[in-house]
């Protein structure tokens, strides 16, 4: 019998190089400053969760847009990050981000060169490279991530999920971490996703309610999150920063609670988060267990430096506890927002919280 696989293709539409500058205090506007440490590294959503899988010894390959010798791929090759890459002719953007010792960070991101009339090139290349390999089977879980750089149109991520899907049906899992327009189109094509990873606000757009809200009551986030599950989606993953996180799929809701730590740049902490949930799911972990490793990961991006990712064995997710909750699954108004409709549909039914 075929070993099941455990390689994991990210995909990240418009990849960058991830400037980071950390300041010995608080960002003063207006003013000259001096940076106490610089770093610069490939960065982009997709391309951070490669990042972690190839640090704790994972089976990755990143797809991007890029030359060769763009510094991104130059970067990515260096560091041992396998990549197939679309040649588009232009540089990849640079991202500048200032962080400041109490972790508050301060993002600049440039809008990317365009990929007009380059989408089915691209959806072919993710097709493609998640197949199986003359060394092992079909890749476990295609990751698309990020945002979109311009000249791709809104359903671009549609599009992209669609080609795997036609490729290779149901044998491989897709997971979608993007927001915005582009997300809420994705929604509404009614392609199936296997997972999502919202962070608050990110939740709230699509189904409205507080993001602070969901940040301080976990069952709210997991109902709220129930909303997602109503419109093709399997399973969520909300992250909530310093609250911890919450799961919700077929097995059941789950919340979890992070870890009090010193953190030095929030920057990379979700795509860490969702690369240590994927790892432990392909390691055959039950959820409340990828949930651990999920926030264990996140935590430890976010008491790094800059845009520094961590390898698993430098997280602890036995030092988070995991809570079942449990939910009436009560329907509420899931359909999805455009991002500039602020009504809110805050979410009703309450749930009621047992330890496992």
């Amino acid at each position: 019998m075929n070993e099941p696989s455990t390689r994991i293709v990210t995909v990240t539409p418009n990849p960058s190089l991830d400037r980071t500058i950390e300041l010995a205090g608080e960002l003063q506007r207006g003013s000259v400053q001096r940076a106490t440490r610089t770093t610069a590294e490939p960065g982009g959503k997709g391309v951070n969760v490669s990042r972690v899988v190839v640090a704790s010894g994972g089976d990755t390959i990143a797809v991007l847009p890029g030359d060769d010798l763009d510094p991104v791929l130059v970067g990515l090759a260096t560091r041992g990050i396998p990549t197939a890459a679309l040649p588009i002719g232009a540089p990849l953007r640079s991202n500048v981000t200032v962080t400041e010792p109490t972790g508050t960070t301060t993002k600049l991101n440039e809008p990317g060169p365009s990929l007009a009339g380059r989408l089915d090139d691209l959806a072919a290349l993710v097709a493609d490279t998640a197949g199986a390999t003359a060394t092992g089977p079909a890749a476990r879980w295609v990751v698309i991530a990020g945002s979109l750089p311009p000249g791709l149109p809104d359903d671009a991520l549609a599009v992209l999920v669609r080609a795997v899907r036609a490729r290779h049906g149901d044998d491989v899992k897709i997971a979608v971490d993007s927001s915005g327009v582009a997300f809420t189109a994705l929604l509404r094509s009614g392609e199936r996703i296997d997972l999502v990873k919202p962070n608050a606000e990110e939740l709230a757009e699509v189904v409205g309610g507080d993001p602070e809200a969901y940040e301080r009551d976990h069952g709210l986030a997991a109902e709220a999150a129930e909303g997602l599950r109503a419109r093709g989606v399997e399973s969520v993953l909300l992250t909530l920063g310093s609250a911890g996180a919450v799961f919700v799929g077929p097995e059941g809701a789950f919340a979890a609670a992070a870890p009090v730590i010193t953190a030095r740049s929030t920057v990379g902490a979700g795509d860490s988060s969702l690369a240590g949930y994927l790892l432990a799911e392909v390691a055959g972990a039950p959820p409340g267990e990828r949930l651990a490793q999920a926030v264990a990961t996140g935590a430890a991006a976010a008491a790094l430096p800059g845009s520094d990712v961590p390898a698993l064995d430098h997280t602890d997710p036995g030092a988070v506890t995991v809570t079942r909750l449990t939910t009436p699954r009560t329907p509420i108004d899931t359909t999805p927002r455009t991002p500039t409709d602020t009504t809110p549909r805050t979410p009703t039914a309450s749930l009621q919280r047992s330890t496992p």
